[in-house]
């Protein structure tokens, strides 16, 4: 990972297998991650591979996603399952929020 880069933002994952994990670097200054945005951070493990972890952006706060300590060098093909998953429940509430939102609108609560 570059000098002063905070890690990666998710910014999409392929629904296959050996699809690709798209991600920008996001410097070291960057805010907290928007709602439903996954950050990635990897470094060199102690003996072999790479250390990675990944955060979630909520609404008020970041949580620690996952961790895969010492991953293997092929990692994106190790973590992205869990990436596509955690992307496409985040997607689904806010389509359901949306719709909860607009149904409350319309009701006129």
């Amino acid at each position: 990972m570059p000098d002063g880069v905070r890690g990666a933002l998710v910014r999409r994952v392929s629904a296959k297998p050996d699809g690709p994990l798209d991600v920008t670097w996001l410097a070291g200054g960057t805010p907290r991650l928007p709602l439903g945005r996954i950050r990635l951070h990897w470094e060199p493990a102690a003996l072999a591979g790479w250390d990675i972890t990944a955060h979630l952006g909520l609404a008020t706060t970041e949580v620690h996603l996952a961790s895969w300590p010492a991953a293997p060098d092929d990692w994106p093909r190790l973590i992205r399952p869990t990436i596509h998953e955690v992307t496409g429940l985040c997607t689904a509430l806010a389509l359901a929020t949306d719709a909860l939102d607009l149904s409350n609108r319309l009701a006129g609560v």
